[in-house]
């Protein structure tokens, strides 16, 4: 599912117009991201948790020349699904 097609779900299921659709999924999108950006999680219960990993600086090589390279620490969006997502899936 790409986004025009969540666009038009919520529409349909929340019985709302389209464009009001797309700023509700606009919206939501921004919110995770301004809270992961401030470090913080986002939890919705029964879907699961957004949240900042953080991942180590390390030693990588240049497909091409091979030469290896410094790849620096990075701050990464992660997402752990929750029970109830899991047991619908199962």
């Amino acid at each position: 599912m790409n986004k025009t097609e969540l666009i038009d779900s919520v529409a349909k299921s929340a019985d709302i117009s389209k464009a009001a659709a797309g700023r509700a999924v606009d919206a939501m999108v921004t919110a995770v991201r301004v809270s992961l950006k401030k470090g913080n999680m986002v939890t919705l219960v029964g879907f699961g948790t957004f949240y900042v990993g953080k991942r180590a600086a390390r030693a990588g090589r240049n497909p091409r020349t091979n030469e290896v390279i410094k790849i620096k620490a990075a701050k990464v969006p992660k997402f752990r699904a929750g029970k109830a997502l899991k047991d619908a899936l199962n």
